[in-house]
C-alpha cells in the first residue's frame, strides 16, 4: 500500500468477509446480533465472535476507529459518541480519583469545563497552565500527577504545541500524554509518531466534514485503548452505527478537503494581516509541510461594531462549531469558551472582538470579499 495520505484515506480498511460483497460497508443499524444456539453465544465470550450488542461493538464503529487509527499511525482505536466522550475515555484510562492532571490553559472550553468541574467532582484535580513555557508545566507537576493534556493546535488561539517538549517532559517524569488533534488532523500532524500516548479527535469536525454527525475517536497505545474501550462501553458513550458510517464516508475526502481548506485559510490569513482594521491575526504558519490548517482567528479593531460585523457576513453562517465544507464563524467568548471564568478569558485574550473562522472550500476570492465587506460595514460612524 502506498504511504501517501490521500491514498490511505481511501484504501486502508480491512476487507470483511460477507455473504453479499458490497463495495461500501453496509450500515449495521441494529441494537443486537443473532446467535444460532447457546454454544455460539458462549463462544462469543471466549473470543470466537466479534459482535453481541451495539453498545459493546458494531462493524461500523469498529471501521471508523480503525480508519482513524490507521491515519494516525496507531495500532488501535475506539469510536465514541462525541469528542468529549472520547476525551473522557482517554482521561479515565490513565487517571482515577485522587490523581492530578496538568492541562494547557488554552484548551477548548468544553474540555476545560469537563476537567475543571465534572472530573473534579470525581476527585480528579486539574491544574491549567501555559504550555508555551515547558518549565512552568514541569513546576506544576505534583507527586500524584498522571497526565499531561494539550492540543496540537489550540482552540481558538491556534497556538502550535511543542509536542517534542511535552513528550520529553512526560518521559522524564513518567507521565502519560493525551493530545487533542482535532484542528490539525493527521493530514497536518501525527502526535503518536512523536511519542504521544493517546490522541483524540472530535470526529464531528474534519473527519465527518459535512456538519451532519456527532462522533469522537480515541487512538493510541493498545494497553490504554483496552481500558478506554471498557469505559466507553460501561458509561454508554458509544457512537451509533449510522453516525459512524457517515463519519467513515467523510474520511474518504479528508485529504481533498484539508488541502483546499488549508490553502484558502492561508490566503485569508494573509489578507487579514494586510488589513489595518484587524488588530491580530492568529494562524499557525509553521504547522507542517502539508499546509497550516483550515482555522483562522482574528481580533477585530475596537473601533469596529462587533455585532454589525456578524450581521454583515451574508452567506457565511454563524455557528458554534467548525470544520464543515462551508466557511463559518463563531464567537468564542459567548460559545465555546463561555464556561471559562472571565479572568481566564481575559488572560488568554479571548475578548468580545475575537472571531474564530472555519474556512471552507468556496473560492477564496469570495471568502476574502465577504469578510472585507463585513469589516467595512462594521465601521462605527
Amino acid at each position: 500500500m502506498s504511504k501517501h495520505f490521500d491514498t490511505e484515506v481511501l484504501h486502508g480498511d480491512k476487507k470483511e468477509k460477507r455473504s453479499i460483497m458490497s463495495k461500501v460497508t453496509p450500515i449495521y443499524q441494529t441494537s443486537a446480533f443473532v446467535f444460532k444456539d447457546l454454544d455460539e453465544l458462549e463462544g462469543y465470550y471466549h473470543g470466537n465472535g466479534h459482535y453481541l450488542y451495539s453498545r459493546v461493538a458494531n462493524p461500523n464503529t469498529d471501521e471508523l476507529a480503525a480508519a482513524v487509527a490507521r491515519l494516525e499511525g496507531a495500532v488501535d482505536g475506539v469510536a465514541a459518541s462525541s469528542g468529549l466522550s472520547a476525551i473522557l475515555a482517554g482521561v479515565l484510562a490513565v487517571v482515577k480519583s485522587g490523581d492530578h492532571i496538568v492541562a494547557a490553559d488554552d484548551l477548548y472550553g468544553g474540555s476545560f469545563h469537563m476537567l475543571k468541574e465534572e472530573l473534579n467532582d470525581l476527585g480528579i484535580e486539574t491544574s491549567f497552565v501555559s504550555f508555551s513555557e515547558i518549565d512552568i508545566v514541569e513546576k506544576t507537576i505534583q507527586p500524584n500527577t498522571k497526565l499531561l493534556f494539550t492540543e496540537s493546535i489550540t482552540n481558538p488561539l491556534l497556538r502550535v504545541e511543542n509536542i517534542k517538549s511535552v513528550v520529553e517532559l512526560a518521559k522524564k517524569k513518567n507521565l502519560y500524554t493525551l493530545v487533542d488533534n482535532t484542528f490539525a488532523t493527521p493530514y497536518h500532524c501525527k502526535p503518536l509518531t512523536m511519542g504521544i500516548d493517546l490522541v483524540v479527535h472530535s470526529a464531528t469536525k474534519y473527519f465527518g466534514g459535512h456538519s451532519d454527525v456527532t462522533a469522537g475517536v480515541l487512538v493510541g497505545r493498545k494497553d490504554l485503548l483496552e481500558k478506554a474501550k471498557t469505559k466507553i462501553v460501561n458509561l454508554g458513550a458509544n457512537v451509533s452505527p449510522f453516525e459512524a458510517w457517515l463519519t467513515t464516508r467523510g474520511i474518504k475526502t479528508l485529504a481533498l478537503r484539508m488541502e483546499k481548506q488549508s490553502r484558502n485559510a492561508q490566503l485569508l490569513a494573509e489578507a487579514f494581516l494586510k488589513n489595518p482594521l484587524i488588530s491580530k491575526t492568529y494562524y499557525p504558519f509553521e504547522m507542517s509541510e502539508n499546509g497550516y490548517g483550515a482555522m483562522v482567528t482574528i481580533e477585530l479593531d475596537r473601533s469596529l461594531n462587533v455585532n454589525e460585523f456578524f450581521r454583515s457576513l451574508g452567506w457565511v453562517k454563524i455557528v458554534p462549531t467548525l470544520a464543515g465544507v462551508e466557511t463559518t464563524v463563531s464567537h468564542p467568548l459567548t460559545t465555546s469558551h463561555r464556561a471559562l471564568p472571565s479572568e481566564a478569558c481575559e488572560a488568554l485574550g479571548i475578548t468580545k472582538e475575537l472571531v474564530r473562522i472555519s474556512v471552507g472550500i468556496e473560492h477564496v476570492e469570495d471568502i476574502i470579499s465577504q469578510f472585507t465587506l463585513a469589516i467595512e460595514n462594521a465601521k462605527k460612524h
